[in-house]
């Protein structure tokens, strides 16, 4: 029979072994998922990269960022659900993919050249406008927490793309965004909502002619091998949106809380400024492979083409609301063009 002080030395030694796993866990980092469809060479990937180097030294350890590029985790058409269950912490996709989640006012940001330069955009995307579409993502469990502009969207075929007539008939990747889709048509293409890890395979096996994306993933995607040219028409701008699981995010503690959305901020800054530089890096590459043609429209191409894609954004009024498109014009501090 065990004495009194035998039940108290095991007790004692049950607390001496299990206090090490009690410091353990205490010590152990808050980890984050961060997954993403894009190369880790694009802007965007650099950008998510740069994030995780604040946050972990910022935090001092007390946070690890696990980064999941290139649709290793997830395709784009699943890392939404992924999040909003909490398979995932952090996501950085397109915000055209918040439309058919029955938040269209983000569809907005893909109207024909809405935001004709970066200067547009970021008013837009940094102003009352902009942070009002975040915050209605929090009804889906997802809490907003910036945008992130990878530059201009451009077309790219197997043919040259000079004139509205050159796109008629062609059939074309889009992402999952009914006014991109209404682009298309308004050219006479053929629109195709394709996974972005499955595009490469479409464009080889010609399931699609052609593709509307940044010149940064025509490099790093090597779409640039099954692709003869590229046309730099910079219809619209390619948005991120990054975003967190609002309950992960909100339970938080304060203080890292708020180390991570300055680390987000300063991450923010550095992806924004890669759009341009990184377009131009990825045009020499592709050059130099000699393998696609990148070509620069001219100022009577472009007008053709912005007359042939206009009439765009009457059509989503009913679909976008024409208040939040008057509203989006007046921060853009954009005017039809006549």
């Amino acid at each position: 029979m065990k004495t009194f002080s035998t039940r108290v030395i095991q007790l004692l030694g049950i607390l001496g072994l299990c206090a090490p796993l009690i410091a353990i866990a205490a010590d152990t980092p808050i980890v984050i998922k961060f997954s993403h469809v894009a190369a880790s060479d694009t802007p965007k990937g650099q950008g998510v990269e740069r994030f995780k180097k604040l946050a972990e030294e910022r935090t001092k350890g007390r946070v690890r960022v696990d980064v999941f590029p290139n649709s290793q985790l997830y395709k784009d058409k699943e890392e939404l659900e992924a999040l909003q269950i909490g398979s995932v912490q952090m996501l950085a996709p397109s915000i055209s993919k918040f439309g058919p989640m029955g938040l269209k006012e983000f569809e907005v940001f893909d109207l024909p050249f809405i935001t004709p330069t970066i200067e547009s955009f970021r008013k837009v995307a940094d102003g009352p406008v902009g942070q009002s579409y975040l915050k209605k993502l929090e009804s889906r469990g997802i809490k907003g927490l910036a945008y992130w502009d990878a530059g201009f969207r451009m077309m790219t075929a197997n043919r040259p793309l000079h004139t509205v007539a050159d796109y008629k008939g062609l059939k074309m990747r889009v992402g999952s965004s009914k006014v991109i889709e209404a682009q298309m048509r308004a050219l006479q293409v053929i629109p195709q909502t394709i996974s972005f890890s499955e595009v490469y395979q479409s464009l080889q096996t010609g399931v699609v002619d052609g593709g509307e994306t940044v010149l940064s993933n025509v490099w790093t995607q090597k779409f640039y091998e099954v692709q003869k040219h590229a046309s730099l028409t910079h219809h619209t701008h390619q948005a991120y949106g990054i975003v967190a699981n609002k309950k992960f995010w909100e339970e938080l503690p304060a203080d890292i809380r708020g180390i991570l959305e300055g680390a987000l901020k300063d991450a923010t800054t550095y992806a924004n400024a890669l759009g341009a530089a990184e377009e131009s890096d990825a045009a020499e590459k592709i050059k130099a492979s000699g393998k696609c043609t990148i070509y620069v429209p001219t100022a009577a191409e472009l007008a053709e083409l912005k007359r042939a894609m206009m009439p765009v954004h009457t059509q989503m009024e009913d679909r976008l609301g024409r208040e939040n498109i008057k509203a989006f014009y007046k921060a853009a501090e954009f005017v039809v063009p006549k």
